[in-house]
């Protein structure tokens, strides 16, 4: 199991034809490697560092007894295992059910919340790599930038140097929310 002290790390997988899926970004404070450290099976996905990272280790043994030993860790660890559980399978159904460009609506909104909203805008920065967006919503970069393009026509998105500007956040959730309501 890893503790990220510092930098971020893609959590990401690789089909058989080598396209690149990625899980989710973890930023620094968040630990990953817990579902293996568990079950002592091998992996399940790779770890890339977006940034110079520096990581804590410890043993699966150690993890377990650890688990064992304090009951408020082992609930916390029960707690976000459960969290990542809802978010996977959110993901799974806006995969299986929503269009591209709907799931790409999604991810934006999902990366302006997790930014923060002030005022009905969020600043994305630096902002995402149109080839990430594409790798998190299961399509092709050349998809993204022609949505990010049309989102911006829309007035709903605007560059601004490194960063990505989420202009209106309540109309991208009202387009979400319209979407997987009717899915």
């Amino acid at each position: 199991m890893y503790l990220l002290v510092s930098g971020r790390v893609r959590i990401t997988t690789y089909s058989q034809g080598g396209r690149q899926v990625t899980f989710r970004d973890i930023p620094a404070g968040e630990v990953f490697g817990e579902v293996a450290a568990l079950d002592e099976k091998p992996r399940s996905a790779d770890v890339i560092a977006l940034d110079n990272a520096l990581l804590a280790s410890m043993a699966p043994p150690v993890f377990r007894r650890l688990l064992a030993d304090e009951p408020l860790v082992g609930g916390r660890v029960m707690t976000r295992l459960a969290a990542l559980v809802r978010s996977l399978s959110d993901r799974v159904i806006d995969l299986s059910t929503l269009g591209v460009q709907n799931r790409i609506h999604a991810e934006l909104l999902r990366l302006a919340r997790a930014a923060g909203v002030e005022r009905n805008r969020a600043r994305l920065e630096p902002g995402p790599k149109h080839a990430d967006i594409a790798s998190q919503v299961s399509t092709y970069r050349e998809q993204v930038t022609r949505e990010l393009s049309a989102l911006a026509r829309a007035g709903i998105l605007e560059k601004d140097g490194a960063a990505l500007v989420v202009r209106d956040v309540a109309r991208l959730e009202k387009m979400v929310e319209d979407v997987r309501g009717a899915a």
